[in-house]
């Protein structure tokens, strides 16, 4: 898959099928959408396009700023390269590229940059300034120009409709479970190892401190979770807390911290993917730090049991 952030960076190519979006989450109804956008190009032996924006648009507009995002660039791209995309092209969203109508947004960049021959969408696409731009523009324009217009249908999984709201709700409320069905994967946290106070390592349990990639990326309600921890291309099960460490002193930052089961390497400065695959319980103080080693040793056969559950610890 190649890679884009300037339209100059683009050979024109009038037979390109093209799909733009926020594309946050990759969910299994964009990823519908883009294999749509694959097989499309296939057939008619051209190229597959996806068109999306960093930051996302939500943080220059809209009534939404300041919500977190499910998935980072890099992680939109990775989907992207496995599902067999062609080109990934993303545009700097600013404030002055927000003013652009729907007609001068798909003329300057798709018409008359990318090149297009089909344009696919979701069923609820909305584009241009102030989302002026509808499924139905996007129709008329294609009339105008001369492309194809596909809208995709709504995508259901088990009745339930998938969509990036969903996802969110269900991690606000600590349900790492379910958006599992709505994602197609586990949902993942990319992040650094950095120095804490070792306090779990006195404690018989020393645990990776986390330092999360992307700022921006929503982290599940607080509590222990069982994990898949990805580390130099190999998974290993753990166990993740998420949370303050009420029992040490007065609440401070939430920290993302994960003790690997069977690890005992020096990992400082190491980037991992921390996959969530079941909530074990909420965040609790403990009246001394002794009844909380007797709660992570129970944790701890808990998660061990799940490793058998999980045998190829994976985002799958």
């Amino acid at each position: 898959m190649k890679s884009a952030n300037l339209l100059s960076e683009i050979q024109y190519d009038k037979n390109s099928v093209v799909t733009v979006g926020s594309f946050d989450g990759m969910h299994l109804a964009h990823q519908e959408i883009l294999r749509e956008v694959v097989q499309r190009a296939i057939r008619r032996n051209g190229r597959s396009v996806l068109v999306t924006f960093e930051p996302h648009p939500r943080e220059i507009v809209g009534s939404q700023k300041g919500v977190p995002i499910l998935t980072t660039l890099a992680e939109k791209q990775e989907v992207a390269n496995e599902l067999g995309l062609g080109l990934f092209f993303t545009i700097a969203f600013d404030y002055k590229f927000s003013r652009l109508t729907a007609r001068e947004f798909y003329l300057d960049y798709l018409v008359n940059g990318i090149g297009v021959g089909e344009i696919v969408e979701g069923y609820d696409h909305h584009f241009g300034r102030d989302r002026e731009g509808s499924i139905q523009e996007m129709l008329r324009l294609g009339k105008e120009f001369g492309y194809s217009s596909v809208a995709v249908k709504q995508f259901f999984v088990n009745d339930r409709i998938v969509n990036s709201t969903a996802i969110r709700d269900f991690l606000a409320d600590g349900d790492v479970e379910s958006p599992k069905s709505l994602l197609g994967r586990s949902y993942t946290l990319d992040g650094t190892v950095v120095e804490g106070d070792k306090r779990g390592r006195t404690l018989g349990f020393p645990t990776a401190n986390i330092q999360p990639l992307s700022p921006k990326k929503l982290i599940p309600k607080n509590g222990i979770y069982f994990v898949g921890v990805r580390l130099g291309g190999r998974w290993y099960s753990g166990i993740a807390s998420i949370g303050v460490r009420p029992t040490f002193g007065p609440h401070g930052d939430r920290i993302l911290e994960v003790h690997i089961l069977n690890f005992e390497q020096e990992i400082y400065g190491a980037e991992l993917r921390v996959a969530l695959h079941k909530r074990l319980r909420d965040e609790i103080k403990f009246e001394s730090a002794e009844k909380l080693v007797q709660q992570m040793k129970l944790d701890k056969e808990e998660s061990l049991r799940l490793q058998k559950v999980y045998q190829n610890i994976s985002t799958n």
